[in-house]
């Protein structure tokens, strides 16, 4: 299974993710830079976190019209699956890959600490090594995590199951603990945690290596 990380000027959690990704499938992923137009074909997408661009603007306001947006959004058209993680979630939800809008933590202070989380659902690529209702801890690192929706989006997101985890407990008020949630076709998923930092003892938890020990699985069948 190949796979690639999209670099842009701001993100910092690109090794994390590569780490995590080695260990899960034994190959080195590409790292692909904001500026190219093209990529070679691979079989996950994956948008670390960081400050694109400094979060000036807004939260991946600036990244989602980065040259290779329009690739990334071509490749899940086609059905490549794409993990967007904190800032990364931002930059799918600016970019109308994921519904919704990530604002400012309800405390206004930015949060830097481990939380956990409960899985919703164990029947896509990437939970599928978790059963529904399995409670992770996983670290947190941002600023604007918190989730909303307008009425009708939220009750969408509800009704078609495209919550992929919640906080136990309201961390920084997203609206219904909302931590990740899934595109329609479930094969993109953004979420605010960072499970790439939740594979390997020294962590202090292994609660994210089952995501991607999950995805290699899917995704080298």
């Amino acid at each position: 299974m190949q796979s690639a990380i999209i670099v842009f000027p701001g993100s910092n959690r690109e090794r994390d993710a590569a780490v995590a990704l080695r260990r899960a499938t034994g190959r080195e992923p590409l790292h692909i830079w904001h500026k190219d137009a093209d990529f070679p074909k691979v079989d996950l997408i994956v948008i670390p976190g960081g400050f694109s661009y400094g979060d000036y603007l807004r939260c991946g306001a600036m990244a989602a019209h980065s040259p290779i947006m329009q690739e990334v959004k071509k490749r899940a058209q086609e059905g490549v699956p794409i993990l967007g993680i904190c800032n990364g979630f931002q930059i799918l939800v600016e970019a109308q890959l994921l519904p919704g809008a990530l604002l400012r933590n309800a405390s206004l202070k930015f949060v830097c600490r481990k939380v956990k989380l409960t899985v919703e659902r164990s029947d896509t690529i990437f939970t599928r090594r978790y059963n529904a209702g399995d409670v992770m801890s996983v670290p947190v690192a941002h600023g604007e995590g918190n989730f909303v929706a307008d009425a009708e989006t939220l009750a969408r997101i509800e009704g078609e199951g495209l919550v992929a985890f919640r906080y136990v407990e309201d961390t920084n008020g997203s609206m219904n603990r909302i931590a990740g949630i899934f595109d329609p076709t479930k094969r993109i998923l953004g979420l605010m945690p960072h499970p790439e930092d939740a594979t390997d003892p020294l962590h202090g938890s292994t609660d994210g290596k089952a995501l991607f020990a999950g995805l290699t699985e899917a995704l080298a069948a």
